[in-house]
């Protein structure tokens, strides 16, 4: 009866072990986070020894701007269904986690400044589906993370687009708080200004707001590309109108958004987030730029995406997970 037991026992543990299989390149979950944070090595560091606590989460890569002294994070890793289908386990959950808790012990918003807004230590946590998954999941997963970071961690946590109830818009959320209009010199972000109770009921943690931690965004998303155009001007007001006329909301190219912005003494940057990248891409945006910036007799260098596309994420994510089982 023992015998049969162990038998039933290990039967189950190698079926445990071939779904994990399965689902570690199929159903695929990335997870992009960004930090507040990319002048001080030290403070990275401890960040990134969080992120390696679990092999089954996957750092497929990082960018980081000294000029908007903020880091981000792109992690991928499997999610796991229970017999019903319902998603029930990843990875990433724990690991952003680690990440988080690191970063809110490491980085004091108070004492922070750069030149791209933010309202938290943490400011944004995007889930987005890979291969096989499902924005259903992506969502899930949002939602967990953002049970654990306002009750576990204190920090007030405002959802969007799938994770909120009704689909509630980034930018809408971000305007409601004040996110866009820089507090120091005209285009930095500076310590923390709002008032600590919020002017919005979080979804998550405490209405009362730590001044050294902020609050996070946690979302979930089809995949977004995000494209920066340099403009070789110091004339940040020149850089926000070109911006503001690129952008959907400007009566500009459907589904992008912009950010007019100071990157480093000599320059500034349109910073652009295509909604739909497979509808309208980088060439129309980067040529719409163009456009408008010699109207106003300004240069523009080709832009750069900050990450790569989906498909090589899964590529790296499988090539990175092969080389750990080798």
């Amino acid at each position: 009866m023992r015998r049969r037991a162990e038998g039933e026992l290990a039967a189950f543990n190698d079926g445990c072990k071939e779904n994990k299989r399965v689902s570690s390149t199929s159903m695929l979950l990335c997870c992009k986070l960004y930090i507040s944070e990319s002048r001080n090595r030290t403070v990275l560091d401890s960040i990134e020894r969080a992120a390696r606590l679990d092999p089954e989460t996957i750092v497929v890569n990082k960018f980081e701007d000294r000029a908007y002294n903020r880091i981000r994070y792109t992690l991928v890793s499997y999610v796991v269904h229970d017999c019903t289908g319902q998603a029930v386990y990843s990875p990433l959950q724990q690991t952003v986690i680690a990440m988080a808790e690191a970063a809110f012990e490491a980085i004091n918003l108070e004492l922070h400044s750069g030149a791209h807004p933010r309202l938290g230590v943490v400011d944004d946590i995007v889930f987005h589906p890979l291969a096989r998954a499902s924005l259903d999941e992506a969502a899930w997963l949002a939602k967990a993370v953002a049970a654990d970071i306002g009750l576990k961690l204190q920090v007030p946590v405002y959802l969007y687009a799938a994770a909120h109830p009704t689909g509630k818009a980034l930018d809408t959320i971000r305007r409601e708080l004040g996110y866009y209009r820089p507090n120091f010199m005209g285009n930095q972000w500076a310590g923390w200004t709002m008032p600590e109770v919020l002017p919005e009921r979080p979804d998550e943690g405490p209405t009362h707001v730590s001044r050294t931690r902020g609050i996070t965004m946690i979302g979930a998303r089809s995949w977004v590309a995000l494209y920066n155009v340099p403009i070789l001007s110091t004339d940040v007001s020149a850089t926000r109108r070109i911006a503001r006329m690129v952008s959907a909301r400007g009566g500009g190219l459907p589904t992008v958004q912009t950010l007019g912005l100071v990157h480093g003494e000599d320059s500034t940057e349109i910073a652009c987030m295509l909604l739909e990248p497979n509808q309208i891409g980088a060439d129309r945006v980067q040529n719409r730029v163009e456009m408008l910036a010699a109207q106003e007799g300004l240069d523009v260098e080709r832009g750069y995406f900050t990450d790569f596309s989906p498909e090589m994420i899964i590529e790296k994510y499988v090539k990175l997970v092969s080389s750990r089982e080798d």
